[in-house]
């Protein structure tokens, strides 16, 4: 989370959305943005459970139907290369920091 949250950062020039992120208080951020948070964190962490209203929501704050594509195919994309690193074992290269080696827990998984 320290690398991709510094890289977040950098990316959109706004610090708060990546705590935002880390911290899954998506009602701090721009109803878009939290949009798309939301439709993430369900299609990260119960996709089975996706249904037709999360895509009208996302309909609701503005994306048309291939905004909707690229923003799936990015959370699908991260989700399947986090995945196969996580199951074969792949170490984090010698230049991450310590802090980003510790195991990964996940808030929302809670939900």
């Amino acid at each position: 989370m320290v690398q991709h949250g510094a890289a977040l950062t950098w990316e959109s020039g706004d610090a708060s959305l990546a705590e935002a992120v880390a911290s899954a208080e998506f009602d701090k951020l721009a109803e878009r943005m939290a949009a798309l948070c939301r439709y993430a964190v369900k299609l990260t962490i119960t996709p089975h459970k996706m249904e037709p209203a999360d895509i009208e929501e996302l309909r609701a704050v503005g994306l048309d139907d291939r905004a909707t594509v690229d923003a799936n195919q990015v959370v699908s994309y991260y989700n399947y290369v986090n995945r196969v690193a996580d199951g074969l074992g792949i170490e984090l290269e010698e230049s991450w920091p310590q802090e980003a080696r510790r195991p990964r827990s996940y808030p929302l998984a809670s939900r």
